[in-house]
């Protein structure tokens, strides 16, 4: 028996199956694994409603058929037979003797914790004293903590009762393909490994842009904002993999240290490098409070500094209500020593090559090039297509799912990033600079251009 499987969990479950995570994600990405032959254990939801497992079902089958084109009968069927539900209060420990009774004969059970971080420690102590956490493992969503103190102290709670090896930090963007490609892309090429350093590189720029505000999610984002929502964990974990060194081997750990290696070379962020705004008409959203100064927009400006990036700034921004959807990763190369000979203008852009992660995943290479009437220059585009070229990859959630059932820890995060990501941004949490509004469809705060002065603008295609 291969070291996977003998890892491999022989019972998922699942606490928090009703709420909407479950219906946009868990379940289409469980459906997915069915189809593709690599589910093969039960599955035990856990929550709150007091539903029939036939109502789990059904919610369970339009969830899946919102997602999909077409659901195949068959691998439904299939999937609903792994399906059984406790209803159960979170707090009473009358759930965790049920639930062993439901595991008994399960060695390596998963914990899927769909629920507010405010309630893991609690549901890991009562599955401790119900002696479900030997040989398991536990799954647990983001946010992980709210600043530095709170991730050590929740970090601390779960030790009581697991080793850092049993605990799984989900961050779904680390399993979208396009940044699974960063690795491939750097060190597998001998075109690019080359010049990806501070000698080539002039700036890297990391974007993540949405068309669309807070709508219904008022209460919740009022209380974290855009920082603590995607910055310190998915636009941070893509900053690492962009900066880092190769891993010394194949591990997880290695993986994870080559990451914050990266974390710990950069140095607390500086409010004065930092730009917060808010688009207008944001505190009258539901939920939201008045008045509230919490930032649906932010972009600051980092260093790594060691000896392959020493100087070269990381210009990182996350927004709602922007111009366009687009999250992407943008190396801007140094300019061309100037050639007489081939009469271009004073100003022409540099080299860039852009990594899409969404939508559309892809890459670009945006190079100059002479007019077709052989006068001037022009930038021209190379693009690949990821979709086209290498197929449609597995969701972030399939591949994750998948991973943490067979004991595959390389894409979860580990203690010491989640810490060292919170060091980094705690200037910002403590003093941050004020929300400056702005207007729903542009580019944020006008003042944000100012971070990148001296280098190329903010792109936005």
């Amino acid at each position: 028996m291969s070291d996977t499987a003998q890892q491999s969990c022989d019972a998922l479950v699942i606490f928090g199956i009703t709420g909407d995570l479950a219906h946009k994600m868990t379940f289409p990405a469980l459906y997915r694994l069915e189809a593709a032959g690599l589910l093969d254990c039960p599955v035990v939801g856990v929550a709150r409603e007091d539903w029939s497992p036939e109502q789990l079902r059904t919610t369970m089958k339009a969830a899946v058929s919102a997602a999909e084109e077409t659901v195949d009968d068959e691998v439904f069927r299939r999937l609903a037979a792994r399906l059984s539900y406790l209803p159960g209060d979170f707090a009473d420990q009358n759930t965790y003797r049920e639930l062993a009774d439901r595991l008994k004969g399960v060695s390596r059970p998963l914990f899927y914790l769909e629920i507010p971080p405010s309630l893991f420690a609690g549901v890991v102590t009562e599955l401790s004293r119900a002696g479900l956490t030997t040989g398991s493992r536990v799954m647990v969503e983001k946010p992980f903590g709210h600043d530095t103190a709170s991730a050590k102290a929740l970090n601390g709670e779960l030790h009581q009762f697991l080793d850092e090896e049993q605990i799984l930090r989900i961050d779904h963007f680390l399993g979208k393909q396009p940044v699974l490609d960063l690795s491939c892309l750097r060190f597998a090429n001998a075109l690019l490994e080359p010049v990806w350093n501070r000698e080539h590189v002039a700036a890297v720029q990391i974007t993540l842009a949405e068309d669309f505000g807070v709508e219904d999610r008022g209460a919740f984002y009022d209380a974290v904002g855009a920082l603590r929502d995607v910055v310190q964990n998915h636009l941070l974990q893509v900053l690492a993999l962009v900066a880092m060194e190769p891993p010394r081997d194949a591990g997880s750990d290695a993986l994870w240290d080559a990451k914050v290696d990266v974390f710990r070379a950069i140095a607390d962020a500086d409010p004065a490098d930092c730009v917060r705004g808010q688009y207008e008409g944001y505190d009258q959203v539901q939920g939201v409070a008045a008045g509230s100064g919490t930032e649906t927009y932010v972009a600051l400006r980092l260093e790594v500094r060691n000896d392959r990036w020493a100087g070269v700034p990381f210009f990182v921004r996350a927004g709602k209500a922007l111009a366009t959807r687009t999250t992407d990763v943008r190396l801007v190369f140094k300019q061309a020593p100037p050639q007489p000979f081939l009469e271009l203008p004073p100003q022409v852009g540099p080299n860039q090559l852009v990594l899409r992660i969404d939508p559309d995943p892809g890459m670009r290479l945006t190079m100059l090039s002479k007019a077709a009437d052989g006068t001037g220059s022009r930038d021209v585009h190379l693009d690949l297509p990821f979709a086209t070229e290498l197929g449609r990859p597995p969701t972030p959630y399939e591949r994750l799912l998948h991973d943490a059932m067979t004991g595959d820890r390389s894409l979860f995060t580990r203690e010491d990033a989640v810490e060292e990501t919170w060091r980094i941004l705690e200037p910002l949490l403590r003093r941050p600079p004020a929300a400056t509004p702005y207007p729903r469809g542009g580019w944020g705060p006008a003042t944000a251009d100012a971070l990148g002065e001296g280098h190329l603008p903010w792109q936005t295609s």
